[in-house]
């Protein structure tokens, strides 16, 4: 049985003293985090103003660069529990590197096309499906339990401020020096990212009898779905990556021809959802001493709701304040469900499964991408940008409403992990 009895705050009022090994994790956080906003804003704005896109091709540029979460994410989580988290990491993140450089070679020698730039953007996604799985099965190894919380917001901010500037720093690039710097930048920011990790100490762990894939991914898949905390948390990310890439889909094709605005303008906004990211991971040890644990997680969930609101208010007032609202929302709210439900899963899995459970969530939230990316592109197609920021807005209605009646919403403080009996007979 969990135990209640612990306060959720008690993690977040005093201050770890950080170990060497986890500093380098969260240092290679930043730069690996910020090479992907880079490059994932630089891309709809090269095929856009570059490259002559529409709605439909961003939104199949999208889907391009948000499949890997979809088709990787369990086997890189099973990899995550049986080998080294880092080795992890720094293969996939080198493999980022390499495919920031073809693109900057092919804007160089004007041979870039959207085929091309769709292809690398997946190949380059899976430094980013390697981080969202490993990381979080990482640090548990890193810093004590009543850290979890602490060490989870503290990659959460180093996160937040990659979204905040990564964006914003890809708009500038691309609107005032062209796509090339943009891509060397976030090519150079990946290197360095692995150099961090290269240099990462891993704890050892103990090692697990060979077992059949399948049979490791049954299990993750068992404990989650018969979790009664796990499955709502699961099914509320779904339907928020769903409704957010949708809107992420058509976004700039949108703010270009209906809003007016530049590529320097649109990166301006999309970076207001790092600027929230910061501002709710810097507010998220006050909020969490004002909250209990279940209150704390409804918070993103309902920012999302509001944010999709005032996106589909620009159809009937277009304007780069509300666009820029929209965003700041997007980050300031959900970046506080980030920690909690991180620290949530952390808190109640075995040390033994946890790659696989945080590959499993990976796969089916982060894969709601591609299929948000690919609905967004057909609603665009077959009717108009205006659905899509209504189907958006229905997307985040329901997110909100499955976690606000899930007995999640009712935790009173951060739980006790499950025995390992329990996740043995899952």
């Amino acid at each position: 049985m969990r135990d209640a009895s612990s306060s959720a705050s008690s993690s977040s009022s005093t201050t770890p003293r950080w170990s060497g090994a986890f500093r380098r994790l969260a240092w290679s956080n930043l730069c690996a985090q910020s090479a992907e906003q880079i490059s994932l804003a630089a891309a709809p704005l090269v095929a856009v103003f570059a490259l002559g896109a529409n709605a439909r091709d961003t939104g199949l540029l999208q889907t391009a660069q948000t499949l890997p979460f979809l088709l990787l994410s369990m086997p890189l989580g099973v990899w995550a529990d049986r080998r080294s988290r880092r080795a992890l990491m720094t293969l996939a993140e080198s493999v980022r590197v390499c495919a920031m450089l073809c693109v900057l070679l092919l804007v160089l020698t004007h041979a870039l096309n959207l085929p091309l730039l769709a292809a690398l953007g997946f190949v380059a996604a899976t430094g980013t499906v390697a981080y969202n799985v490993a990381a979080p099965s990482l640090v548990p190894s890193l810093v004590p339990r009543e850290a979890y919380a602490s060490a989870n917001g503290r990659l959460e901010l180093a996160r937040s401020v990659a979204y905040s500037a990564g964006p914003a720093v890809g708009g500038l690039l691309v609107g005032w020096i062209g796509a090339g710097w943009a891509y060397g930048g976030a090519a150079a920011l990946s290197a360095l990212a692995v150099v961090l990790l290269a240099g990462l100490r891993e704890p050892p762990r103990a090692s697990a009898p060979p077992r059949h894939f399948m049979l490791e991914l049954r299990d993750g898949t068992r404990f989650v779905l018969r979790d009664p905390l796990l499955l709502p948390m699961l099914a509320t990310a779904v339907f928020f990556n769903l409704g957010f890439f949708i809107l992420q889909a058509v976004y700039v094709p949108y703010a270009a021809q209906r809003l007016g605005l530049s590529a320097s303008a649109i990166g301006v906004t999309l970076g207001a959802y790092g600027v929230g990211m910061v501002c709710g991971a810097l507010a998220a040890p006050a909020i969490a001493r004002l909250l209990t644990f279940g209150r704390l997680l409804v918070i993103g969930p309902s920012c999302g709701l509001l944010a999709s609101l005032v996106m589909v208010a620009t159809l009937v007032a277009p304007s780069f304040w509300l666009a820029l609202a929209s965003f700041f929302l997007l980050g300031a709210g959900p970046i506080l469900w980030v920690v909690g439900s991180t620290t949530l899963r952390q808190a109640i899995t075995p040390a033994r499964m946890i790659g696989r459970v945080s590959a499993l969530i990976s796969t089916a939230t982060y894969g709601a991408r591609p299929v948000g990316a690919l609905l967004g592109a057909a609603l665009s197609a077959r009717w108009s940008i205006d659905v899509c920021l209504v189907a958006a807005a229905l997307a985040f209605f329901v997110q909100a409403s499955i976690i606000f009646f899930s007995p999640a919403a009712r935790l009173p403080s951060i739980p006790e992990p499950a025995d390992e009996e329990r996740a043995a007979a899952c």
